[in-house]
């Protein structure tokens, strides 16, 4: 029977397997090179490797397997002993262009990587296993320093952007007049939709504390005469009111019955015929295809006391449990989907 057995499984390559359990050796390379500024540095032009360990501070030890790893992963180029940065690299990776998204890297770096080793502990306790498990609070420990705070904000719009220009775009903006970003972050969203449609204002809610960082990439994008912050708790005060509002990436810190409170208090905001846009990592409703949202909810258990991610039909159920006439789901950008449901 055994020998049966191993002639049926012959043809069977355990490379997929390996690349999977070994995965975190790619990753850790990436999210050093960004901690370093390895693509910033490269987008002054070319550089050898004895120049790239000189300003980087490499050993000589490790910069050859270092850099050419890089190379091996498509994150590098090399011709003639001199590396550059990879097209999309060098657009999403280089710190002063507006389309850096590194800062989501640099908080998965400095915080989530060393969290998820311990991702066999929440499997058994179900306990997170970030600042919260030596007495901290995540929100508390980030919003309680400006510096940290600004990073995870920024990181924020760097998860968020793909999501943003797509809900720019596929959502009937026209039919509307004004939109409120609620739990804004650095105002990624209301930014992309503003720049789309001149005809919108809006703006973003979230903590008092967050103000000046929105106001500061609202400036910067010449919008602040359309978009406005909005300062507040959405546990503790009413939504501000407006034709659209927009939740993404927030139902999923949250257990359900924080869920179904933040999706009733944005009902109770809009008008008749005004829209909730809820967007996240939305599973798909078989529970099969959407790895990166089954992983994000896993993140959920690490960093949470109750957030899970969620499919689009318990979604939908959701909001008309809070009293929304219709829901629908329509997909975004890479994993993110919406929930659209109309009052």
């Amino acid at each position: 029977m055994q020998h049966a057995q191993d002639s049926t499984n012959a043809g069977l390559d355990p490379q997929r397997v390996l690349q999977i359990g070994m995965g975190f050796w790619a990753s850790k390379v990436l999210l050093s090179a960004v901690e370093l500024g390895v693509f910033t540095e490269l987008a002054n032009g070319p550089r050898s490797a004895d120049e790239l360990a000189q300003v980087l501070e490499l050993h000589p030890r490790a910069k050859l397997d270092f850099l050419d790893t890089l190379v091996a992963l498509d994150l590098l180029t090399r011709e003639d002993g001199r590396y550059a940065n990879a097209t999309d690299a060098g657009f999403f990776l280089d710190r002063n262009k507006p389309s850096y998204v590194g800062g989501l890297l640099e908080m998965a770096n400095a915080r989530l990587y060393p969290f998820w080793g311990s991702l066999t502990e929440a499997l058994r306790t179900g306990l997170p296993q970030n600042e919260a498990k030596h007495g901290g609070n995540l929100f508390e420990a980030l919003y309680s320093d400006p510096v940290r705070l600004r990073g995870f904000l920024q990181a924020m719009s760097g998860v968020s952007m793909g999501a943003a220009q797509a809900i720019a775009r596929q959502f009937p903006w026209s039919e509307y007049r004004t939109f409120i970003d609620i739990g804004a972050a650095q105002g990624a969203l209301p930014v992309q939709v503003a720049l789309a449609h001149p005809h919108l204002t809006g703006g973003g809610f979230d903590l008092p504390v967050v103000g000046p960082v929105f106001e500061d990439y609202v400036a910067a994008h010449g919008l602040q005469d359309r978009l406005h912050f909005y300062p507040g708790d959405f546990f503790a005060d009413a939504c501000p009111s407006a034709d659209v509002l927009v939740m993404g990436h927030i139902l999923h810190d949250w257990n359900l019955t924080q869920k179904l409170e933040l999706l009733a208090k944005c009902h109770a905001a809009l008008p008749p015929g005004g829209c909730l846009v809820v967007y996240d990592a939305i599973i798909d409703d078989e529970r099969r295809r959407n790895a990166f949202g089954l992983l994000m909810s896993l993140n959920m258990l690490i960093e949470t006391p109750g957030g899970f991610d969620y499919t689009g039909a318990q979604c939908c159920a959701w909001m008309k449990e809070a009293g929304f006439a219709t829901a629908r789901v329509e997909p975004l950008a890479g994993p993110d989907s919406m929930v659209i449901a109309t009052k």
